[in-house]
């Protein structure tokens, strides 16, 4: 009898330490999992910030070629822009375009697949 008492007790021993485990196991994943997601979606974030300063400094830079005189080799209307820049490189695929029209140009950027930044524009007004 001793020995059948013995043996029952390590068998629910045994049980309830499978249970803790489990039970610990389920909250270090419930803690985890959402830690995980945030930092995926922060790193998702840092890309499309980085890509979207990109963006903005050469239309920046552009506009100040255009605005001080290199918009009158271009014609009046919207039309496709191409930059020179080797940063453009780290840029997702997009377009760049410029729109001329009287008294201002246009220049705007805008990334062909969502969530990469979002568009750049920079208008400037000419004489």
């Amino acid at each position: 009898m001793v020995i059948r008492f013995r043996i029952q007790s390590v068998a629910r021993q045994r049980g309830a330490l499978m249970t803790e485990l489990m039970v610990a196991m389920a909250l270090l994943a419930g803690a985890l999992l959402p830690l995980a997601y945030s930092l995926a979606k922060e790193r998702q974030l840092a890309r499309a910030t980085y890509q979207r300063t990109v963006a903005m400094e050469i239309v920046d830079g552009e506009m100040e070629i255009l605005a001080a005189g290199g918009w009158r080799s271009f014609s009046a209307g919207k039309q496709g822009y191409r930059v020179n820049a080797a940063a453009a490189a780290n840029l997702p695929a997009g377009d760049f375009s410029l729109t001329i029209e009287p008294g201002k140009i246009r220049l705007e950027w805008q990334p062909t697949v969502k969530g990469h930044g979002g568009s750049v524009v920079r208008e400037v007004a000419i004489k």
